[in-house]
């Protein structure tokens, strides 16, 4: 899609582009977000703040008005994209983890869509969920009535996308179509990052199973049809998970993501072997140095540098890029998914091309691959700006999928 506004500067037009896709849903206005991002230096991440704080400061001081008046629909959708656009406010700070205008963004965040929640019927429920000796947050949406199990969607976001966010981009359309959702960070993913300081691990797994363990102590899961839905490099760790958590009925990758490593080798020279011995080694000042080069001149490279020291833990650019090495499929992984496995890709994705064709092409187990193009408006990385389109086409392969009769 071509760029509309930030000529200059890709990564804050997707981000931009991103606040439009949740229009669909209820998460933004089209003129909220374009007399925003005018206000807006392009390149300039504190300006970014400014902006968006502000316009999620009036919508959400708006919405407050519209409750204490009474009017609690107008304050649902303005709690939602004040919700929304404190989200997008923080986004670019974790280059500076002891910011705390972005621990305030993002708490203003959470707040307004708990806000929210609480005026949908049925409600929208903030859970808990056990995790080794703390919990990770997430909300449970019901379809019907309490206690009435039904076939149930488990939704987490990637590298950078929030629980609440996926109000925009899933949950809602599965509520629309009879599912129980329930959404959650794990580890690295926001609320746990914020307020618990717990970073990203490989072995997603390990935080699946006691998910999916709370999802069948719930009476409105029905525990023979839970699936498992991964956005960004959430389709890389969703499909990690069902190689070995086989309760689950299905899997859905929006957009599959095979080898995170090789995202960390492709602006090294040389082969695989010598990028990953640089990578992993003591001492590379050479690379340090072409490193922050790279984060000087590509707007994509400084942010995804920047926020991934902050979600994986590690001081360094280089030390970030070696912690993207343990995130793979490549090791026979793939090939121990037994459940329906949709991998979606983008036409034209900034950051993974190619990607969700290597996961289809290993995967032994019942599969499809749905491929979104620019024509349609779906071509970027995650398809923003065509959610309507394709959460219909990713919930129809799901509803045919769960109707069909166990094995």
């Amino acid at each position: 899609m071509q760029q509309l506004l930030f000529p200059g500067n890709i990564q804050f037009w997707y981000e931009t582009l991103r606040s439009m896709s949740h229009i669909a849903y209820g998460g933004a206005d089209f003129g909220e977000v374009v007399s925003t991002a005018e206000r807006i230096t392009e390149g300039d991440y504190d300006s970014w703040y400014t902006e968006w704080l502000a316009t999620a400061d009036r919508v959400d001081a708006e919405a407050r008005k519209a409750l204490d008046a009474g009017h609690r629909i107008s304050a649902r959708d303005g709690f939602l994209r004040a919700s929304n656009y404190y989200r997008s406010a923080e986004f670019f700070l974790h280059g500076n983890p002891c910011d705390a205008r972005h621990d305030h963004a993002y708490d203003r965040s959470v707040a307004c869509f708990r806000a929210a929640a609480q005026l949908f019927t049925p409600r929208i429920e903030p859970v808990a969920i056990p995790y080794e000796g703390t919990t990770l947050p997430g909300y449970l949406y019901r379809a019907g009535a309490p206690g009435e199990p039904r076939p149930t969607l488990i939704m987490h976001s990637g590298f950078d996308g929030t629980a609440e966010e996926l109000h925009f981009s899933g949950a809602l359309a599965a509520v629309e179509r009879g599912y129980t959702v329930l959404t959650f960070d794990g580890p690295g993913m926001p609320g746990p990052r914020h307020h618990q300081g717990l970073v990203f691990r490989p072995d997603w797994e390990n935080v699946i199973t006691p998910v999916i363990d709370f999802a069948e102590g719930l009476p409105e899961v029905d525990n023979s049809r839970i699936a498992l839905f991964g956005s960004s490099m959430g389709g890389l760790l969703a499909p990690r998970a069902a190689a070995f958590e086989h309760r689950l009925a299905a899997v859905i990758a929006v957009d599959g993501v095979f080898d995170l490593g090789e995202v960390s080798v492709r602006h090294i020279p040389g082969g695989r072997e010598e990028a990953e011995r640089l990578l992993r080694a003591d001492s590379a000042p050479e690379l340090d140095a072409a490193l922050e080069e790279l984060m000087e001149r590509d707007p994509i490279s400084r942010w995804a540098m920047n926020h991934g020291m902050y979600v994986m833990g590690v001081d360094t650019p280089r030390a970030f890029n070696a912690a993207y090495l343990d995130y793979t499929l490549r090791d026979g992984t793939a090939e121990l998914i037994q459940c329906p496995t949709l991998v979606c890709d983008a036409a034209e994705d900034e950051f993974f091309r190619g990607q969700p064709e290597e996961l289809y092409a290993r995967l032994t187990c019942p599969k499809e691959l749905m491929v979104f193009t620019a024509e349609e408006g779906a071509g970027a990385h995650c398809h923003p700006g065509a959610m309507r389109l394709v959460l219909a086409r990713v919930h129809d392969w799901l509803d045919g999928v769960l109707a069909r009769p166990a094995a």
